[in-house]
């Protein structure tokens, strides 16, 4: 390669990175296999040669959740990431299937909303409370369901989610459109890192601090951190069973922060909030070893 082509790629590199600041240890990224029958989005690329094998502190976190996992005796798994960092989250364990997003996907929503028609109680509604009828009026608001799928995707890409594509077709009798997101946790996590750094994102992050008591739980109820911003979602799988996930992000007393997606297959709801306010201690136990950055 000549001179002048590897100053240009370093050139990019550096605006790619440019005001960013992380704390991020190496490590891999697994492998996504799609579970889900109501429909999927391609997944995230598997691990190849070129990428870093887990530090120590890696593989002691990694044995850590392996424990937990076994503790709880259900599918649960999580992914982290830096704000602000790079594309892809460099932690991941446990069950890394692609589940559907559920209640998840109205952060994306509400910022595509925001952007389309400005901030509305509909929003407030659809984040601090979850509510389903205000989630509808916003994705109404982006026009027919096609724009609507495309513009929620494109918040997606803007939050450096490659993947994840919104259906513009109901895929499940009884359920909204866009809840039905096959998103990935990896996916979800790098959405959820760059909420912040996404102009009209800190507003509804703000939301995301402010949640009821039907999302207290899982990464909010970590005593330690100096805030945290969640919004769950949960539903009943296809098949049998409760799907309940989370995204989160977890303030630390630095001012850096790190952003979270989880998910648990349970028997029932009730059990699935146990296994991520299970997943949430852990998270408290192991806060200083986590990724952390800022936009």
């Amino acid at each position: 390669m000549r001179r002048s082509q590897i100053s240009l790629l370093s050139a990019a590199a550096a605006l790619v990175l440019a005001g960013c600041e992380v704390d991020l240890p190496g490590g891999e990224i697994t492998p996504v296999t799609v579970t889900v029958t109501a429909g999927s989005s391609p997944a995230l690329p598997a691990t190849d040669a070129s990428t870093p094998r887990d530090s120590p502190d890696q593989i002691k976190l990694r044995s850590g959740f392996n424990r937990l996992s076994a503790s709880i005796g259900a599918p649960v798994g999580i992914a982290v990431a830096p704000v602000g960092g790079v594309a892809d989250p460099r932690l991941q364990f446990g069950d890394q299937s692609s589940h559907v997003a559920w209640s998840t996907i109205k952060v994306p929503l509400a910022l595509a909303a925001q952007r389309a028609i400005g901030p509305t109680a509909a929003e407030t509604a659809a984040i601090v409370d979850s509510d389903n009828e205000s989630a509808e009026h916003l994705w109404a608001a982006l026009g027919t369901p096609a724009q609507a799928a495309a513009a929620v995707t494109g918040i997606l890409r803007e939050g450096r989610d490659e993947e994840t594509i919104v259906p513009e077709q109901r895929r499940r009798p009884g359920f909204t459109v866009f809840g039905q997101t096959v998103w990935a946790l990896p996916a979800a996590a790098t959405f959820t890192a760059n909420l912040r750094c996404l102009p009209g994102g800190r507003p509804v992050a703000a939301l995301m601090s402010r949640v009821a008591s039907n999302q207290k739980w899982g990464a909010e109820i970590m005593p330690s951190p100096t805030s945290t911003a969640v919004k769950g979602g949960w539903g009943p799988g296809i098949a049998g069973g409760y799907l309940v996930r989370q995204i989160a992000l977890v303030d630390h007393s630095d001012g850096r922060a790190t952003a979270v997606a989880m998910s648990a297959v349970a028997d029932s709801l009730d059990s699935g909030v146990a296994h991520l306010n299970a997943i949430g201690n852990w998270l408290d136990a192991v806060l200083n070893q986590l990724p952390r950055g800022r936009c």
